[in-house]
C-alpha cells in the first residue's frame, strides 16, 4: 500500500520559517509529479506548490518568493521550505503524488498542521 508521510509542521511566529518533508513508500517515486496542498478551516484545499518528475516547479501566487519545493529521488522525499510565514498560511498541509500518465493514480498523505501565530 502506498504511503505518504508528512512531517515538520508546527507553531511558528509570523515571519518565521518551517520545512515540511514528505516521505513516500511503495511507489516508483522518481516518475511521480509531487505537490503540496493546504486546507484551512472552512476553505477548499488549494495547491501550494508542485514539482514534476523532471524538476519543473510551480507555485501559487500567494507563496511565490517565500516557499520553495524540492525533491530528493534517492530518498523518495519531497520538501517544502516555507519562509516569511504569514498567519494566512495557517492550514493543514498535505503531500500529493500524481502519476503523470494515469490520472486515477494519485495518493495523499494524512497532513501536517502549520499554525502561524504570535
Amino acid at each position: 500500500q502506498v504511503q505518504l508521510v508528512e512531517s515538520g509542521g508546527g507553531l511558528v511566529q509570523p515571519g518565521g520559517s518551517l520545512k515540511l518533508s514528505c516521505a513516500a513508500s511503495r511507489i516508483i517515486f522518481s516518475i511521480y509529479n509531487m505537490g503540496w496542498y493546504r486546507q484551512a478551516p472552512g476553505k477548499q484545499r488549494e495547491l501550494v506548490a508542485s514539482i514534476t518528475s523532471a524538476g519543473t516547479t510551480n507555485y501559487a501566487d500567494s507563496v511565490k518568493g517565500r516557499f520553495t519545493i524540492s525533491r530528493d529521488n534517492a530518498k523518495n522525499s519531497v520538501y517544502l521550505q516555507m519562509n516569511s510565514l504569514k498567519p494566512e498560511d495557517t492550514a493543514v498541509y498535505h503531500c500529493n503524488a500524481q502519476d503523470p500518465f494515469i490520472k486515477a493514480s494519485t495518493f495523499w498523505g494524512q497532513g501536517t498542521q502549520v499554525t502561524v501565530s504570535s
